[in-house]
């Protein structure tokens, strides 16, 4: 019997049916994953069969030739599996079945039946020409084709993700885990999903997620301003890599291009991340170097005068595969739908993987970004959302003064990923990353509409933030049974340090005419009014259990401690305030994965997320606290071509400011606010090339507590409706002349706002319209293999209308139709 076929069983049962248990074998040691190498130039490839196999004759080798040697690792190492003697033959999974499967975590993929496989491909490789086996011709030995040996990409981290569709996420339990498994709202947006949407921000990429609303203040390129369930996370809800990317108001955006996939998680996450608001957070993950070489090159025009060129190659640099590397880049000059304001940038992201066996892997990785443009145009409600006596102000009405608003950022991170697996059961990682932002933001900001109608009151504001962070996360897991229980136990300590300077001025600027301006004010640079130094050291222990109950039941159960330590140094007055918090978090939730791929789950988290400043007695204001009961489904059948889910909560966050009574000038902690909702959302592949996605929410934010004409009211910018549907249809040969053709679209209800908390006007709601073709140039040519041309228009009938107002003087128009096309060579 081949020893392949005589692999046991792991222990338990998966959602799919199949046996599977928490204990994960040593790569290289009962499986191995392969990869076939590439083909000399010019000559045909190899076949791809699903399996590879090689078996050691016991034949002696003829005359003059060497005997077949086995296998080696990276390192140069024999790789034999235990027990394994001359004649018996090796299945090997190859890395495409490996990563399109769903295994659970602890097992590999077994293959049965191996040796007649195994002849089989040893056929098909003869058969295969001189790509697959060429004949030296100094002693006629038979060469075949050399296949790494290699296993997972990323020790710990989810398989690529072919198509819209995702089986697993690492943001839910900081660890690869099938989505089913999580018992919380979670989804992926993958690199596929990115490039059909050809989406520029983060906001365009999750526009069609349940729970979230992107782009909430239009075409306003400084940060990526989200909402999840109602919260607001463009302060501390966007991670980079598992760590925090977003720090405060100045919190700049990534560049989308350098990006593999985002991970949202819906509902309080502290208990793995610390400091975070209730409504969740976005994992964005870096491109990452590949054990298979690939890359591309994207040239994009578009609409406001926007060129873009980017680039992105990945892949092993030496024979082994010990090393590899990913390299990425972009750059980009571009007006915007505001008259005098552009968006330019330019980023480059490089990666370097050292993988000396399949139990060990550092990463170092970096990212450069340099952004020139401007802020967002603040704009009365009388104007935008309804009309003065000159009717509406243009949407590409500029408020500022052209040669001195600016909003200039510069930003860096440096960082590791390490990785090591210590025999069977315990693995331990460390993730590392410095970084830098530096801003120079200069704007003159329009305050409201003068009595006459059509001229802009106007300030000027200077500011030139300076941030450094410093963060690490380090985490060991541990795999081990206690009788019928299989655990899988996550510990992990934190540390992260962020300083922020911070000077800030404010000035007067002469009025500016919203329908006929006229630009040229003088606006004097004003004096600082305001100069922070604030030093902010975050400390956190965690400790999370995964836990499978017999055959069906996953419960997870985490707690965590946080200590905050912030100092803020008034530079002008000389005085250092300091506030030392403590909060401890936890969450406990149970899934049961029924037969079919339904799972039924519930859950309980908390979260926390510290307050800066002081009442008007002088008092350090509490944490914001938050507390989260979920319930839902999820559905993702065997083979995972569609993922559904459906989940109800009620999220409270306690101990929010509210304006002071007896002191309008200060704030008070006695708010609270109750967000119960509904979330459906689903993304699949229904049909021969025809992919779906499709997401609808219902919120119910309502103030609690706090003063009194709050009460009961909803909170301002907070939607209590959204839902999207997005279609793609692509042709193959089976279409006849349409082969080779894709078509998109999709359409986006964002439900009406309000103005403020009390006394408030409404903005309306709006439905928008979006469309996407593409072509595969090989069509005409196999010189054009890989290549093909992309076309996306956003708000297809270019409806103006406004995105959200924080309040009557300050709203913002939201995206009109922007159209890009981009020509992509892939290899």
């Amino acid at each position: 019997m081949c020893p392949a076929a005589r692999r046991a069983e792991p222990r338990g049962v998966g959602h799919d049916g199949r046996r599977r248990g928490w204990r994960r074998p040593r790569e290289g040691a009962n499986a191995r994953t392969r990869k076939p190498a590439p083909h000399p130039a010019g000559s045909a490839p190899p076949p791809s069969p699903s399996h590879v196999s090689r078996c050691n004759s016991r034949t002696p080798p003829a005359p003059g030739r060497p005997r077949p040697q086995p296998p080696r690792s990276p390192g140069g190492r024999v790789r034999r599996r235990p027990g394994a003697r001359a004649g018996h033959c090796l299945a090997i999974a190859n890395e495409s079945h490996y990563q399109n499967r769903h295994h659970p975590v602890g097992s590999l993929p077994v293959r049965r039946h191996a040796c007649p496989t195994a002849l089989l491909g040893l056929l098909s490789v003869a058969l295969a020409g001189p790509a697959a086996a060429q004949q030296d011709a100094a002693d006629g030995t038979i060469r075949l084709p050399e296949i790494p040996v290699s296993g997972r990409p990323v020790l710990g981290a989810p398989a690529p993700v072919r198509g819209f569709v995702a089986t697993e996420a690492t943001a839910g339990t900081k660890d690869a885990t099938p989505l089913l498994e999580v018992p919380q709202s979670v989804s992926v947006v993958p690199r596929s999903t990115i490039d059909t949407l050809q989406a520029q921000t983060v906001g365009e990429a999750v526009r069609y997620q349940a729970g979230l609303r992107g782009d909430s203040y239009g075409p306003d390129p400084r940060a990526d301003f989200l909402q999840l369930r109602g919260f607001d996370a463009v302060d501390n809800g966007l991670y980079l890599d598992g760590l925090r990317y977003s720090t405060g108001f100045a919190a700049g955006s990534l560049e989308t291009y350098g990006l593999d996939r985002f991970e949202i998680i819906r509902g309080p996450a502290s208990v793995l991340y610390g400091q975070i608001q209730p409504g969740g957070l976005v994992n964005q993950v870096s491109r990452r170097p590949t054990l298979t070489p690939q890359g591309e090159v994207r040239l994009s025009a578009g609409d406001f005068g926007r060129v873009q060129a980017a680039g992105t190659s990945s892949g092993p640099i030496d024979r082994d595969g010990v090393w590899s590397y990913s390299l990425t880049a972009l750059g980009r000059l571009a007006d915007s739908q505001v008259d005098k304001v552009g968006n330019d940038r330019v980023f480059v992201a490089p990666a370097l993987t050292w993988r000396p066996d399949n139990d060990t892997r550092l990463t170092v990785h970096a990212y450069y970004q340099r952004d020139r443009t401007q802020g967002a145009q603040f704009l009365p409600y009388r104007g935008t959302v309804t009309e003065t006596a000159f009717g509406r102000i243009p949407t590409r009405r500029f408020a500022g003064e052209p040669g001195f608003d600016k909003y200039d950022i510069t930003q860096w991170g440096v960082g590791t990923e390490f990785e090591r697996r210590l025999g069977e059961a315990v693995t331990i990682r460390q993730n590392l990353r410095w970084a830098h932002s530096g801003i120079n933001w200069r704007q003159t900001v329009a305050t409201g509409l003068e009595a006459d109608d059509r001229t802009l009151s106007r300030i000027s504001y200077v500011t030139n933030p300076d941030i450094d962070r410093i963060q690490v996360d380090n985490q060991a897991e541990i795999r081990f049974a206690t009788g019928p229980l299989g655990h899988k136990v996550l510990t992990g300590f934190d540390y992260s340090t962020v300083r922020i300077a911070n000077p800030q001025a404010f000035g007067s600027a002469a009025g500016l005419d919203a329908f006929r301006p006229v630009y040229g004010s003088p606006v004097p640079l004003p004096a600082p009014s305001l100069n922070t130094r604030q030093n902010t050291a975050q400390y956190g222990l965690y400790a999370q259990d995964q836990v499978r109950l017999g055959e069906r039941l996953v419960l997870t159960a985490g707690v965590r401690n946080d200590w905050v330590n912030s100092d803020t140094l008034d530079r002008i007055g000389g005085t250092t305030q300091r506030q030392r918090d403590t909060a401890t978090t936890a969450r406990v939730g149970l899934v049961y994965l029924a037969p079919g791929g339904l799972a039924p789950y519930a859950s309980w988290s908390t979260s926390f997320l510290p307050t800066p400043g002081t009442d008007a007695a002088g008092r350090g204001f509490r944490p914001r606290t938050g507390e989260q009961f979920e319930v839902g489904i999820k559905y993702q059948p065997p083979g995972g071509e569609s993922f559904v889910q459906a989940a109800a909560f009620q999220i409270t966050q306690a101990d929010s400011l509210t304006t002071d009574p007896n002191n309008p000038l200060f704030q008070v902690q006695t708010g609270e606010i109750r967000v119960r909702g509904l979330e459906l959302e689903g993304v699949g592949r229904l049909a021969r090339g025809f992919s779906l996605i499709g997401s609808f929410t219902y919120l119910d934010p309502t103030i609690t507590k706090g003063a009194a004409e709050e009460v009961g009211n909803r909170p301002a910018g907070v939607p209590a409706y959204g839902t999207g549907l997005y279609a793609d249809q692509s042709f193959d040969e089976a279409w006849g002349r349409l082969a080779g053709l894709g078509l998109g679209g999709g359409i986006r209800f964002l439900g009406n706002t309000t103005t403020g908390n009390t006394a408030h006007n409404v903005v309306p709601s709006v439905t928008l319209v979006d469309a996407a073709l593409r072509y595969d140039l090989s069509r005409f040519g196999r010189e054009l293999e890989g290549t093909h041309v992309a076309v996306t228009a956003n708000n297809l009938f270019d409806t103006a209308y406004v995105a959200r107002c924080t309040s009557d003087a300050a709203c913002f128009y939201g995206n009109r139709r922007t159209v890009l096309a981009s020509l992509v060579r892939r290899w």
